[in-house]
């Protein structure tokens, strides 16, 4: 009989230590992200949302350029694919999903300036369901009864906290309708992803390098329409170095999220990665209700309880359907 090596037990030891090492990055990153935006987006005295998104996605883009550009210099040390946003087929194959990309992340940035940070995740709750119905209406893939189920926990859970926030200072409808819209626009993304992701041969960096690029241009136009190019021009504090570090931190958070969120789907699977986003965001609202000393009524926390809940129960139900395809799959082939 094998009897396991000490090297194996070491090499399994490493393996899990450094699946905890990255799903701590994503939690501490992710949380950090959120927080950091929600400072920069209402704490600034600067009605400028569009703005400070724009600079975040054009520090990804610089971040991604430099790290391209050193693959090429050093490919031993720097191990990234190259690409050249500026060729004419790659943009007319990437643009559409760069659209909804930066749709994505403007109706995220307005949903946070709105809400307080421990609605954001109900208000965001929607993706899920989103998911079912433009997948069915999109792609033509039914859901089963089950999955269905776990949306409609999913969306009294998102009613139930609506209903409750409404009753509170600190609840705003227009953030509450940007984040409907956010994970509309998640949703659409999420779709959209997969049949983009074959015109660059499936990497993932790769699209979100062109990605950056182009939502960097597209938001120019969004921020004159909105009127924010004067009111960034008579900024008080434009000149100062605190601002442009506090922006620059946010920037880079915006980069780290992109980077751990890919790297923690690698090193689990999207499955574990959705639990690890579930458990995440329960964190995360219990440690804003504790930092900005909010005090929340019981069916608040209901609604919480029931969106995570909902989530959980609907990833399960995935996860059973998969391995039961999966299943199926292998005796096919067997016969």
């Amino acid at each position: 009989m094998y009897q396991p090596l000490e090297t194996d037990k070491e090499n399994l030891f490493k393996k899990y230590l450094r699946i905890l090492a990255v799903v701590a990055a994503y939690w501490v990153i992710s949380i950090l992200t959120v927080f950091v935006n929600k400072a920069l987006l209402s704490g600034l005295d600067l009605d400028a949302p569009l703005f400070v998104t724009w600079f975040q996605v054009l520090t990804s883009s610089s971040i991604c350029f430099v790290m391209s550009s050193l693959s090429k210099r050093f490919p031993r040390m720097f191990n990234v694919p190259s690409g050249n946003p500026l060729d004419k087929e790659v943009f007319r194959k990437v643009l559409p999903l760069s659209l909804l990309f930066t749709a994505m992340i403007a109706t995220n940035n307005l949903c946070l300036k709105y809400v307080g940070v421990a609605f954001y995740y109900v208000g965001r709750s929607l993706t899920t369901v989103f998911n079912v119905v433009l997948t069915y209406l999109l792609l033509g893939q039914k859901t089963s009864g089950n999955a269905v189920l776990c949306c409609l926990l999913i969306v009294v859970g998102f009613w139930i906290g609506v209903d409750q926030e409404s009753l509170t200072e600190s609840f705003s409808l227009i953030g509450t309708i940007f984040g409907v819209l956010g994970s509309l626009s998640l949703s659409l993304y999420s779709i959209y992803t997969k049949r983009t992701l074959q015109f660059v041969n499936q990497e993932v960096w790769l699209l979100s390098y062109y990605n950056n690029v182009y939502s960097a241009v597209i938001f120019i136009p969004l921020m004159l329409i909105n009127g924010e190019l004067p009111v960034v021009m008579n900024y008080e504090h434009l000149a100062e170095p605190w601002f442009w570090g506090v922006m620059s931190i946010g920037g880079v958070c915006g980069f780290a999220i992109g980077f751990v969120t890919a790297l923690q789907i690698k090193v689990t699977s999207p499955l574990t990665h959705n639990i690890s986003g579930t458990a995440k965001a329960c964190a995360q609202t219990i440690l804003a209700t504790t930092w900005f000393s909010e005090v929340k009524s019981f069916l608040w926390w209901t609604s919480n309880i029931v969106v995570l809940v909902g989530s959980a129960f609907y990833t399960r139900v995935k996860q059973l359907e998969m391995n039961q395809s999966h299943r199926a799959q292998m005796n096919s082939q067997k016969v």
